[in-house]
This record gives C-alpha cells, structure tokens and sequence, in this order.
C-alpha cells in the first residue's frame, strides 16, 4: 500500500461529510413532509381553555379503550367504578402515530357501552384521537394509542 496523500484525505473526508449531510437533509424533509406537528390552530386560545376543559373532564372520571379484532375497532368507557358510562356521541380520527396522510374518521355504531366501526387497519402503531360528549355535553378527549398485530409493546409508564 502507497502513502496517503493529503488529496486522498481531502477526498475522503469531503466524501464523508457529504454522505452524512445528505442523509440528514433527506431524513429533515422526508419528516417535515409526513409529520405537520399541528396539534391546534391557536395556542394562545387553545391555553385559555384548558384549566377548565381539563377540570370537567377530570369530574367525570371517564377512562377509555381502544381494541381492533376481527376487521372492527371498539371503543369502551368506563367510569371511576370501572362501570360502563353513558355517552352521548363520540368522534374520531384514526391515523399513523407518525404521519397525517392516512388519517380517517371510522363510523361509530353504538352497542350498549361500547362503540363499534368496521374498518380495515394493517399492522402497525396507530392513534386515537377520541372526542366523546357526556349527556350534559362535557366533552372527554384522549389520545388512546393503538398497536395492531405483532409484538405486543410494553405498556405505558405509570404516572
């Protein structure tokens, strides 16, 4: 083997620096262009809101499940006894945990308790994002996550 040579070094350093650039513009645009990071329109109304939307949720001690089985998601509410809860209407989005572009909102038939849609999820992490009105009108909202097939994940860290 020869001596290297400072074009050499200049050449692979040059190389190595322009694979790691261009990958990390790849991966910034291919994240940017799947993920809008929208959560609300406006922050600043959204915040004025919160304390006392969180307050009415938190009084009705509403606790919600999403399960997928058999070409059908099901959602569940129950209430502080673990007793099913009566809910006036629900709405939903259903998507990718990580991007927007396949999101879509199931038709909910009621069935006691429990909400039922036929829908058709392929294997992977999915979200929930729920809106359910008690009969007084308080609103419920939670993001409920969803694993379909495979391995089941670990669940959630306890607060």
């Amino acid at each position: 083997m020869g001596e290297i040579t400072g074009r050499q070094v200049l050449v692979f350093t040059v190389g190595a620096f322009g694979i790691v650039i261009g990958v990390n513009i790849l991966l910034a645009v291919e994240a940017t262009r799947t993920f809008p990071g929208l959560e609300v329109e406006n922050s600043f109304v959204a915040s004025q809101e919160f304390d006392a939307d969180r307050t009415a949720q938190e009084a009705l001690g509403w606790s919600a499940r999403a399960d997928y089985d058999n070409g059908a998601l099901t959602i569940d509410f129950r209430g502080p006894d673990g007793r099913p809860v009566d809910v006036d209407r629900i709405e939903a989005l259903v998507g990718w945990a990580t991007s927007t572009r396949d999101d879509f909102a199931p038709d909910f038939r009621r069935e006691g308790s429990t909400f039922r849609a036929p829908v058709d999820l392929v294997a992977g992490n999915w979200d929930v994002f729920l809106k359910a009105w008690a009969p007084d009108g308080t609103l419920f909202q939670q993001r409920l996550a969803l694993h379909v097939g495979g391995v089941t994940p670990p669940p959630a860290p306890v607060r």
